[in-house]
């Protein structure tokens, strides 16, 4: 009587299926990729674009105090709209009172009324800011020179 051998270990198959892992990561990169631009502090403006902008990434510090201007005069400290510019800067003066940095950033809409921004600005400075920061955009392109015009007599 010969003993009956049986060989099941052979059917079990111990390759890996990645394809559920990659389609899960797919998902999650397509999440990510949406809701990263979103994820802007403050109000959003369309900025100044320059050529050479001074890089300040403190703006982007959770605890960064910013103000925003929008393009109808609009003033908002960090997301919440301030109704007169001259409790701005009694506003700012709370938030400084404990922190030793006291640096603001201010973003201001491209198109904004010059008045309007130069108010924003006075007000924050009468509340004691040591560093004002100005944030504007990297210009995409360089500016082309201007046409050249030949001679008069040609």
């Amino acid at each position: 009587m010969a003993l009956a051998k049986r060989n099941e270990g052979s059917k079990i198959s111990s390759d890996i299926n990645v394809t559920p892992m990659v389609d899960v990561m797919l998902v999650l990169l397509i999440i990510f990729m949406v809701v990263t631009p979103m994820l802007q502090k403050g109000i959003s403006v369309d900025m100044a674009k320059v050529n050479n902008p001074e890089q300040m990434p403190d703006a982007d510090k959770e605890d960064a105090l910013l103000v925003s201007i929008t393009r109808d005069g609009k003033v908002y400290f960090g997301t919440d709209q301030v109704a007169d510019v001259d409790n701005l800067t009694t506003k700012v003066k709370d938030r400084l009172a404990n922190k030793a940095d006291k640096r603001v950033y201010v973003k201001a809409d491209m198109r904004a009324r010059f008045g309007g921004v130069v108010k924003v600005v006075d007000s924050v400075r009468a509340a004691g800011v040591d560093d004002l920061g100005l944030l504007t955009d990297q210009r995409k392109t360089a500016p082309s020179a201007p046409p050249s015009t030949p001679p008069a007599g040609q």
